[in-house]
């Protein structure tokens, strides 16, 4: 490659009107409190996010998210002896019974069965430790730093905790997962319950996919340690927001009060597209002159009237390319900028493979140059 030139270019802005930008954000009475855009992971409001606190129950958003990437959800489970009669929320699994991971998946989420996270641990981890392990795997391939499983449904130990800002990160990165989505946005769910005239009907707990409009997650938790955790999320006009309040006594009004102001005052902002057309790109010794350049994926943000029009993307590329090129070859990026701040960097990548010329395509061009 020649040497690296940056372009800036012009950005690629939607223009929205009427948007009515509060004064001040809301004050939250909680140790810890965030709200954050699903999409980007932009911070749109923070107080105390990176401080270190146990989580309760919103634990079982990272065992869902393993669940449903290490296992299938058709996967039929046994319960073994060590699922039956954990203390705390339960579903009441009897040892022996016989039920679909999909099933206790919604058990864990809309009941926050520790029972039901037993299951799934050992069923996925071969033990409770061992499932740990992939949590807290899953939790640095986010980029949750700041937090550390020990056990897969929140009950209290002094190593297990996270913060408002890694718990949000994880429940954006589950909610781009649509079984994810789905199971926590349900209002009810019906599982069997053998030797028992009537099957299970479990009722969320989550009372803002009742109220709030748009809402579609996430989990509750309570410990005397953490007290009142809650992870809440709704999508309006194509723009996820994702609230965290830790300790919390009205943490169902306060989540709702972070995203009445997210979504008073931000809209989502379409910058790039995936797979996007960038520009076309010289091919040296190529069987074809050029190659078409796409944007590997796409990138969305969140933001006010008066960030938009500080948006700006500048294009690093290189003069031309080499043959051979391969599809999907990387040859630069889109730096997407916030004012001054570095908001995201999308690589730019090939649409299409270019063969190196051979002897004899050269000779045939000449040919074709002299008729």
């Amino acid at each position: 490659m020649k040497i690296v030139k940056i372009i800036l270019v012009t950005a690629l802005l939607f223009v929205y009107t009427n948007i009515d930008v509060c004064a001040s954000a809301p004050k939250t009475s909680g140790r810890a409190a965030i709200l954050m855009d699903g999409g980007s992971g932009r911070v749109l409001y923070e107080h105390n996010s990176r401080e270190r606190l146990p989580m309760a129950s919103t634990t079982k958003i990272m065992t869902a998210i393993v669940a449903l990437e290490y296992g299938k959800l058709e996967d039929k489970i046994t319960i073994p002896q060590e699922a039956s009669g954990v203390e705390g929320s339960s579903i009441w699994l009897s040892p022996g019974e016989i039920h679909s991971l999909e099933d206790l998946l919604y058990g864990l989420m809309l009941r926050s069965g520790n029972d039901a996270a037993t299951a799934i641990a050992l069923h996925i981890g071969g033990s409770v430790e061992g499932f740990a392990a992939i949590m807290n795997s899953m939790a640095e391939k986010i980029g949750a730093y700041d937090t550390n499983f020990v056990n897969p449904h929140g009950l209290h130990h002094d190593e297990h905790y996270t913060t408002a800002y890694d718990l949000a990160l994880i429940t954006s990165y589950g909610l781009r997962n649509p079984k994810f989505e789905t199971i926590v946005s349900a209002k009810y769910h019906t599982i069997p319950w053998e030797g028992h005239e009537w099957d299970r009907v479990m009722r969320n707990k989550n009372t803002l996919l009742w109220s709030y409009d748009g809402a579609n997650g996430v989990k509750t938790g309570f410990t005397k340690k953490a007290g009142r955790c809650f992870v809440g999320s709704a999508k309006r006009e194509g723009m996820q927001l994702v609230s965290v309040v830790l300790n919390c006594g009205p943490m169902f009004e306060e989540s709702a009060a972070l995203m009445d102001h997210g979504f008073a005052n931000y809209r989502s902002v379409t910058v790039v597209e995936e797979n996007q057309f960038i520009q076309s790109l010289p091919v040296i010794k190529g069987k074809q002159d050029e190659v078409e350049l796409t944007a590997e994926r796409g990138y969305s943000v969140a933001l006010n009237d008066k960030e938009i029009e500080q948006l700006h993307v500048r294009r690093v590329l290189a003069d031309e390319l080499e043959a051979p090129v391969e599809t999907g070859q990387w040859v630069g990026s889109l730096q997407i900028y916030l004012k001054d701040e570095l908001l995201e960097e999308i690589p730019i990548v090939t649409g299409h493979a270019v063969e190196k010329r051979s002897i004899w395509d050269f000779f045939h061009r000449l040919v074709n140059i002299w008729r």
